[in-house]
């Protein structure tokens, strides 16, 4: 009874933070509320919703704008290479200069090892690889 009372209250979550947030953060911290408590009972519930809100905060894309500006930016004349390969989630080194967008400074962008990256500026880390 406990675990139907769970998932009852995961499944109201979910449909909640989808009704009044579009966060992905909200979202995916319901949906794997709900999948850990089906899973694994209360303890996954607690899991899963942490779990679900850190990949719900890592898969947040830029804005389809901020992709077109950075496949048509210009290279910059010296080609950057580093050794580690380039990783969403990870930050660039502090070697690499990061260009911030003009149209909109939440988002910057670098050539490394001849792949144009978009970055959060404040902390460094690659959000997407354009391909």
């Amino acid at each position: 009874m406990l675990s139907k009372l769970i998932v009852g209250a995961a499944a109201a979550t979910l449909m909640s933070g989808a009704a009044f947030a579009q966060s992905s953060t909200v979202n995916g911290a319901a949906g794997g509320a709900v999948t850990g408590a089906i899973v694994g009972g209360p303890v996954g519930a607690a899991v899963g919703g942490v779990a679900g809100a850190v990949v719900g905060t890592a898969i947040d894309p830029p804005p389809q704008k901020v992709i077109t500006y950075v496949r048509e930016a210009p290279a910059p004349s010296a080609r950057v290479v580093v050794k580690e390969k380039v990783v969403v989630g990870q930050p660039l080194p502090e070697t690499v200069v990061v260009t911030p967008i003009p149209d909109d400074p939440t988002y910057a962008y670098a050539v490394v090892n001849d792949e144009r990256v978009i970055v959060e500026p404040s902390s460094r880390k690659v959000i997407q690889v354009i391909k």
